[in-house]
């Protein structure tokens, strides 16, 4: 990983700090799998993982914030 790749993996993980307190207070949280060509690969875990707003949460929510925040991010998708 390039040190530009590190800083944005960084930039990524301190992004997903501020939503994952949202996540829990409902029984989730997601973990950052990975950070390739703008696309950020993470894991729903918890009440996250198997509910059917998932998609949703993950899109309108997680991916919403993470491209506010990293504008280089393209997509979120779950792993």
């Amino acid at each position: 990983m390039t040190e530009t790749g590190a800083v944005l993996q960084e930039r990524v993980q301190a992004a997903l700090e501020e939503v994952r307190p949202a996540l829990q207070m409902d029984g989730g949280d997601v973990e950052l799998v990975g950070v390739d060509a703008g696309i950020v690969k993470v894991r729903l875990l918890g009440a996250c993982g198997g509910c059917p707003m998932a998609t949703m949460t993950l899109v309108g929510f997680v991916e919403e914030r993470l491209k506010t925040r990293v504008p280089e991010i393209r997509q979120v998708v779950n792993v």
